[in-house]
């Protein structure tokens, strides 16, 4: 039996739910934050009623959700814009699996950017990684300044593949 498109791309990719495309998960209410947590994944409540799942997800192994039946409502209907257009036939396989590899490629080489300025904490979205990273660099060394400008440009390059290939429009959809 042939795999399906969503078993071919998203078993490669993982880039919704490791924090490279988003910092958080939006809950849909109580019941499910409290389900999560059993789980044992943390929630962020942030003062109001809606949960926020921290990305990069705790229930990510490799690139598989770990707890993929009882994922959220947000995760279970989101698609991303590499996702559709394969669906719609705009893209093919090949190429998708070859845009999802290049993206990882980039992702590879900010982390190797992140580890040799200090790593950062690994628990925070990528973005959020590299902006903590670049937060400290006034008065530093050539070598350290010159990481700063090929992480900078690292991350911008896979901002902007991650906005055109896997966010279409730039809009989270529902």
């Amino acid at each position: 039996m042939k795999p399906s498109l969503t078993e071919t791309l998203c078993t490669q990719c993982g880039l919704c739910c490791d924090g490279s495309l988003f910092a958080d998960v939006e809950l849909v209410g109580q019941a499910e934050a409290t389900r999560l947590e059993i789980m044992g994944l943390d929630i962020d409540d942030n003062g109001t009623e809606i949960g926020l799942l921290s990305q990069p997800c705790a229930a990510l192994r490799e690139r598989r959700c770990s707890i993929y039946a009882h994922r959220p409502k947000c995760c279970r209907t989101f698609e991303c814009q590499l996702l559709q257009d394969g669906r719609r036939g705009a893209v093919s396989v090949e190429v998708a699996v070859g845009k999802i590899a290049e993206a990882h490629k980039w992702i590879r080489r900010v982390r190797d950017l992140l580890d040799q300025l200090g790593g950062g904490n690994t628990r925070l979205p990528l973005k959020e990684r590299c902006a903590e990273a670049l937060a400290g660099g006034a008065g530093a060394s050539p070598e350290v300044a010159r990481k700063h400008v090929e992480l900078e440009a690292a991350m911008s390059a896979l901002e902007t593949m991650v906005w055109q290939t896997f966010l279409g429009s730039g809009r989270r959809r529902a």
